[in-house]
């Protein structure tokens, strides 16, 4: 279980002035997919439905995964206090319906769904390190610090369950690989471009490419090699390969090559320019 509430977050030390609008809207965004993320657990609990612990353990994550998204949506309503959260998540909630009723992981065993689920704690927790290194809000800051810290142990959580199911499964490297590369490409899927459209821009129609875009603006350029290079040992990790052999060297400059040219890509797309295509679009 997480070892701090909202209560333990430095609410008074806010400072507006500190407060970049473009971080504010993907906050705002990650305020909606933390708060979701905890619907998944119902989906774990049935692919591990014989697996009491590991289904407690699921449902303490979720409890972790919905207070990130209740501390970062309260620093959003501080920063906008335009924004009405529960109003915007319950938008999103009903324009993103996630599948929860299975009887088994869509990613073909137990290992593989372990897997995928490695890769979406590298994700957040590589995303919030990068927020944490980059904001000069302190509040902020310190959201960023425990939350990234609550992500890299789910990343243990989930890999330490690999370990084991991995006993009965026997996934090859190259099908973990595999796995690991296709979840890193469903990153770029509707759950993220919705939820900034669902916080940012709900008076327009919704578009994937724009909305996707637009986030990417804002989100990408907070990046630096070392948040980089450790998600790529991360990554290789679940994958069941050396970190810091020759292929997780070539998998993590080929990651931070494409991630530079995502941005060289967007050049054009900074968020003024992603407000008017999207205001253009409406």
């Amino acid at each position: 279980m997480s070892n701090w509430t909202l209560d333990d977050i430095p609410w008074d030390a806010f400072d507006a002035s500190r407060a970049d609008p473009d971080m504010v809207c993907i906050i705002k965004a990650a305020a909606l997919t933390e708060r979701n993320s905890a619907h998944y657990s119902r989906y774990l609990c049935n692919v591990f439905r014989d697996d009491e612990g590991f289904c407690a353990q699921a449902e303490t994550w979720a409890g972790e995964e919905e207070q990130h998204g209740d501390t970062l949506a309260r620093w959003a309503t501080l920063a906008d206090p335009s924004f009405d959260f529960e109003e915007t998540f319950q938008r999103f909630r009903e324009g993103y319906v996630i599948p929860t009723d299975v009887d088994a992981s869509v990613r073909g065993s137990r290992s593989g769904e372990m897997v995928a689920r490695c890769i979406v704690e590298v994700g957040t927790s590589s995303f919030y390190s990068a927020l944490r290194d980059a904001t000069d809000e302190p509040v902020l800051k310190e959201i960023c610090h425990r939350i990234a810290g609550d992500e890299f142990r789910h990343y243990k959580l989930f890999y330490d369950t690999l370990k084991r199911t991995q006993g009965e499964d026997r996934l090859s490297r190259r099908d973990r690989l595999m796995v690991a590369v296709k979840r890193m490409q469903e990153s770029e899927d509707d759950e993220l471009a919705f939820a900034y459209h669902c916080a940012n821009t709900p008076d327009q129609p919704y578009d994937r490419e724009t909305s996707s875009r637009a986030y990417g603006a804002r989100a990408f350029r907070h990046y630096r090699r070392g948040h980089i290079d450790r998600a790529s040992g991360m990554v290789m990790k679940a994958a069941g390969l050396r970190p810091h052999g020759w292929m997780g060297r070539l998998f993590g400059g080929a990651l931070w090559r494409y991630l530079r040219f995502r941005l060289w890509r967007l050049r054009d797309e900074g968020p003024r320019a992603a407000d008017d295509k999207a205001g253009a679009a409406a």
